[in-house]
């Protein structure tokens, strides 16, 4: 494998310790300034479904990577880790199969102090650990694993910044506008090989198991639709007309009262005075750039009112893998029209829950977003949200009916 591959999927020892090494001072960080705001105490935090305690998330990250490297824990089953954690309470705490969600509030966690020290010291013997590990898959695989978490709870907790309001560096926030590709891209479908090629690196078990496809002819477009499209919408009476809302659709306009994206504020000077809600800061509403924040509901609405249609997964992983020079993506989570379902001859791995309880209730969201990191990319990784989700840097493309 190149060694400039920036994935982690192929990543060796060396390599792999200096992500994780990254990854760790990224969520320190993330925490630190979620605590500076007040936010390390539990009962300051909104009792949301969509976020986390930040110390409770915090503590978590360091426990997976407890249970499945230094533990070597055979799967994610209460029992199957070896020995105890280095907290004395670590599993009670932060099992998030054993924890529900609407309790983390009331935990009795340790200090903020106490749990930051106990990510150090996971940390430095993760580390320790790894420099013994063999150049193979199957010992890398927990290290793997780990990263992983914990990249997705690193853009979590920034998910968990912009729903509380909180400040960030601009480049952080995503807020340079950039021009994009327009148009579209037509491909001509053909011969595809879903879910890449899985002999050797890191897979999820959802992208499991790699299969031959055909995929008919297709256009889509070149990059996401822009704020300047969806505002034509909205200016359309989009949000009001039952026309283009599904029946799901519709009741969620019904219930959140919404008439247009979340974090959009009307302003006094018609079109142009429209601005946007980013981690706090009230920002003109960059016409150019893509919409972001939206629900499956809207962006099916939008779809259905424009003469489009979302990408099927199959389509949007065929035109990432094409490499087209064309066809952008990774500024935003993309909306597709899949649900999450299994592949053919799908097992879970050693996360039971990663994938398995969440079939058939969530939508596919393919891409990455700008707070995704590079090592963590894919064109064969798919994310997953329930369709009301709209506090995820998510926006959509389209293609032609």
């Amino acid at each position: 494998m190149d060694q400039q591959d920036p994935s982690f999927r192929h990543a060796g020892p060396d390599r792999l310790a200096g992500m994780l090494r990254d990854a760790r001072h990224y969520t320190l960080a993330l925490f630190d300034t979620l605590a500076s705001a007040g936010y390390a105490d539990a009962a300051r935090v909104p009792r949301l479904p969509i976020i986390n305690p930040p110390l409770w998330e915090l503590g978590h990250t360091a426990w997976f990577a407890e249970w499945f490297v230094l533990r070597a824990a055979t799967s994610s089953r209460p029992g199957d880790a070896n020995g105890h954690s280095l907290l004395a309470r670590g599993d009670d705490w932060f099992d998030s199969s054993l924890v529900p969600h609407r309790t983390r509030w009331a935990l009795d966690l340790p200090a903020p102090g106490a749990i930051q020290t106990y990510c150090e010291e996971v940390l430095a013997r993760t580390l320790e650990k790894l420099a013994r590990e063999p150049i193979e898959d199957a010992a890398l695989y927990p290290y793997r694993l780990a990263l992983a978490h914990e990249d997705m709870h690193g853009e979590a907790l920034l998910y968990t910044m912009q729903t509380l309001g909180l400040p960030l560096q601009p480049a952080m926030a995503g807020t340079q506008p950039a021009p994009q590709p327009a148009g579209e891209i037509a491909f001509a479908g053909g011969a595809f090989l879903r879910g890449g090629e899985q002999s050797y690196g890191f897979v999820f078990d959802n992208e499991k198991q790699a299969a031959a496809c055909r995929v008919a002819p297709f256009a889509i477009d070149a990059s996401l639709v822009p704020n300047a499209r969806y505002l034509d919408f909205v200016e359309d009476g989009g949000y009001q007309d039952a026309r283009w809302w599904s029946g799901a659709g519709q009741a969620w306009l019904a219930a959140s009262g919404q008439a247009a994206p979340r974090y959009w504020r009307r302003g006094d000077e018609g079109r142009d005075g429209w601005q946007q809600l980013r981690f706090g800061r009230r920002e003109p509403l960059v016409l150019g750039a893509p919409v972001r924040h939206l629900t499956l509901h809207e962006a099916q609405a939008w779809c259905r009112w424009a003469g489009r249609r979302l990408p099927t997964e199959l389509e949007w992983e065929f035109a990432a893998a094409s490499s087209h020079p064309g066809f952008e993506w990774g500024r935003l989570w993309e909306w597709t029209a899949t649900p999450f379902l299994p592949y053919a001859g799908f097992a879970p791995d050693r996360y039971l829950e990663y994938s398995a309880p969440w079939f058939g209730s969530r939508q596919v969201l393919r891409g990455a977003s700008f707070a995704t990191p590079a090592r963590f990319r894919s064109p064969a990784f798919r994310n997953f949200f329930t369709p009301e989700r709209d506090d995820v840097f998510v926006g959509f493309r389209s293609c032609a009916p």
